[in-house]
């Protein structure tokens, strides 16, 4: 069982690789600490923010997230000049700040830190947790009918791989 996250990743501030600002070709992934084969990812950044060290994605990805998951882990990632792609930042957001309401838009902001553990800006994001469609409830039998009686059964139940038979 897993809940369906809406997440937009609106932009990411003073992001810097090898002292040098960031300010294109950089992409987010997303993932659960749970699972380490389903990952999401972004676009390529190819666009400035208003001028300075901010990228802007404005993308919206929808992942499922187990129910055991405790992280969502976001990564800043850039492609350099040689063709490479560098984690740039990282960051773990708890599930447990996303579970408030279904259907309600958080804006929350989180630290990147770097391969060397040391602030590298902040990622901004939106979260929307979508409510699960949930198939129609399985109703049980009367047990005694329509005839008032409130009372409660008990048995032992008796498996037909038991039961001998005399051929």
């Amino acid at each position: 069982m897993s809940r369906i996250l809406e997440i937009t990743i609106l932009n990411a501030e003073n992001l810097h690789m090898n002292k040098n600002s960031i300010n294109k070709n950089a992409f987010v992934s997303l993932k659960c600490d749970s699972s380490n084969e389903i990952c999401y990812s972004t676009k390529e950044n190819s666009e400035e923010c208003g001028g300075g060290s901010c990228l802007a994605w404005n993308e919206t990805l929808v992942m499922e997230a187990p129910l055991n998951a405790r992280y969502i882990i976001a990564d800043v990632k850039c492609k350099t000049s040689w063709g490479n792609i560098k984690t740039v930042g990282m960051a773990r957001i708890p599930v447990s700040d996303l579970y408030l309401q279904d259907d309600q838009v958080q804006f929350l902001s989180y630290r990147l830190w770097d391969s060397r553990v040391r602030r590298n800006g902040v990622i901004n994001i939106s979260v929307t947790v979508k409510v699960m469609e949930y198939s129609n409830p399985v109703t049980g039998i009367p047990v005694a009918g329509d005839n008032g009686s409130d009372g409660v059964v008990t048995g032992i139940p008796v498996w037909l791989s038991n039961i001998q038979r005399d051929c």
